[in-house]
């Protein structure tokens, strides 16, 4: 059965519509299973102004993820989540309003194939795929079996990209353009890193997919900041800490409210 969140390829389009009205869009993080009753969080995040949701599936061997990240994937594995159990726990969850984008390493798309996969995605709710790990170049496969399932994929653009790679990443993606501030794993950082500006300016020279900004984005003030170069913001560890140091629901709204009114100030 269709889930009822997002009809089948409207990720962008969400996300396009809400851009165009001058809004920056704001996409919090939660890791699967981290608690139970855990899709709480998403109607928190949904509540406080969200404008998607990603849902991290937890994988052994994270390796673009931090320390927060890295112990919010222990927390929930060691609680028996997985890529089935999440899925199932989002198939109950019913009019966020916002798309979910999940995301995950490789290895747990290859466990059941990417057709599977991504056809499990959508029957769950999903409107969005991140795969941190794969390379463009190598996305094909993946890229044509999200198609079919009506699964946008997110490609990840750095810094360090060549040009001619950005304009390639931005043609493959769909949904938006995740752009990584920084060379390094997910977490908390005191600034903003220096390079998320020309990183930005660089995918507009190719795309006017909307992009977002991760890796790092820990405060209002960054977001704010953030806000000024790309069309929105995506928010994890910051999140993540609050989660593991024992914050509810409730915390979470009013914390990613300040995030959302931040984003409204610039």
């Amino acid at each position: 059965m269709t889930h009822p969140t997002l009809a089948a390829g409207q990720v962008e389009r969400h996300l396009r519509a809400r851009r165009d009205t001058g809004r920056r869009l704001l996409m919090p993080y939660v890791t699967g299973g981290i608690t139970p009753g855990w899709t709480d969080y998403l109607k928190a995040f949904a509540a406080a102004g969200a404008d998607a949701i990603e849902v991290g599936l937890p994988f052994s061997d994270p390796t673009l993820d931090g320390v927060t990240i890295q112990q919010a994937g222990d927390t929930a594995l060691a609680r028996g989540a997985n890529t089935r159990r999440i899925l199932a726990d989002l198939s109950e969850v019913r009019d966020l309003g916002v798309p979910l984008v999940v995301s995950t390493y490789y290895n747990l798309v290859l466990h059941d194939g990417p057709e599977a996969f991504c056809a499990a995605l959508r029957r769950a709710g999903a409107g969005g795929l991140i795969v941190p790990d794969l390379p463009v170049h190598e996305a094909d496969e993946l890229v044509d079996a999200a198609a079919a399932a009506g699964i946008e994929p997110a490609l990840l653009a750095s810094p360090a990209t060549p040009q001619p790679r950005l304009a390639e990443i931005a043609s493959r993606s769909r949904g938006f353009i995740y752009a990584v501030s920084l060379m390094g794993t997910t977490g908390e950082r005191a600034a903003l890193a220096a390079s998320a500006a020309g990183l930005t300016e660089r995918i507009r020279h190719v795309t006017d997919r909307p992009v977002l900004l991760g890796f790092g984005i820990s405060t209002p003030d960054q977001a704010r900041e953030a806000g000024r170069y790309a069309d929105g913001v995506v928010v994890g560890a910051a999140v993540m800490r609050r989660v593991l140091d024992g914050a509810g629901p409730e915390d979470l709204r009013a914390f990613v409210a300040t995030l959302r009114q931040a984003l409204d100030q610039e």
